[in-house]
């Protein structure tokens, strides 16, 4: 019998300098797919995003406040959780992107009652129904401890996004989850 054979070792000596990865390289790689998604059909926005994102003097090991500094009211939202003004205007700016309106069932959804009876989870699954019906979804991902922050990208990438973003250390979940 073979004793340096090790089932679970098979190709460990197939590729060789496979152990030298270049680790800021594929953040980059993880942060370039995770701005494709979130700018559907805009390669140059999310292109624009990413030279920001490399050029950001805040801390490299903070790549979530690298990304909000790069995408925020680009292609993300940030807003504090007892601002709903701030979420409608900021949902409102990001669809308006892909030629869509968010009905926000009010005919003015800056209306200080609304507004009142209204948080900033119910207009995350609001804008997430309304949203749907063009065939895109609105994320979520934990912020701030009293803040919200997201991003829309299309249908076609619900699997793909939280995966994506995962692995930025980005918690997303659809609407407000």
């Amino acid at each position: 019998m073979h004793t340096d054979y090790d089932p679970d070792d098979n190709f460990a000596r197939s590729f060789p300098g496979s152990t030298d990865l270049d680790e800021d390289a594929a953040v980059e790689a993880v942060v370039w797919q995770f701005l494709l998604l979130i700018n559907p059909d805009d390669e140059e926005g999310a292109l624009q995003q990413f030279a920001t994102w490399r050029e950001s003097p805040i801390d490299e090991d903070d790549v979530a406040a690298r990304l909000r500094e790069a995408t925020d009211w680009k292609s993300t939202f940030h807003v504090a959780a007892d601002d709903p003004a701030s979420l409608i205007d900021a949902l409102d700016e990001l669809a308006a992107r892909f030629d869509l309106r968010i009905d926000w069932g009010t005919d003015d959804p800056s209306d200080p009652d609304f507004l009142a009876d209204t948080d900033v989870p119910a207009l995350l699954g609001t804008a997430f129904d309304r949203l749907r019906e063009h065939h895109y979804t609105v994320w979520s991902w934990e912020a701030d401890t009293d803040a919200f922050a997201g991003a829309i990208a299309h249908r076609r990438d619900d699997e793909s996004l939280p995966l994506v973003a995962q692995a930025l250390g980005l918690h997303a979940r659809p609407g407000a989850s």
